[in-house]
């Protein structure tokens, strides 16, 4: 498939369609920045408690992750395995 053939079923739609089209780029490209801008804010958030608190930046992350999911026993069997695998290679 050449790229005119990608382009054709678009100049095949009609106007009212294209615009539905070019709606929905700018809806997504609003969504976008909202994500852009809570990134910034999660960033800034472990910026924060490591500067005020002395909190690990990558066990802040981590803790956080595992509060969000809401899976400790799962993240503690998969460390647990982890653990078991690693001295099972190299011990």
């Amino acid at each position: 498939m050449d790229r005119s053939d990608k382009w054709s079923k678009i100049s095949m739609i009609g106007p009212e369609d294209k615009k539905k089209v070019a709606d929905a780029i700018r809806e997504m490209s609003d969504s976008m920045l909202r994500i852009d801008a809570e990134k910034e804010l999660m960033k800034d958030i472990v910026d924060v408690t490591n500067e005020k608190y002395g909190v690990d930046k990558k066990h802040f992350r981590k803790l956080s992750n595992i509060y969000h999911k809401q899976n400790m026993e799962e993240s503690r069997t998969e460390a647990n395995e982890v653990y078991e695998l690693y001295e099972e290679l190299f011990q």
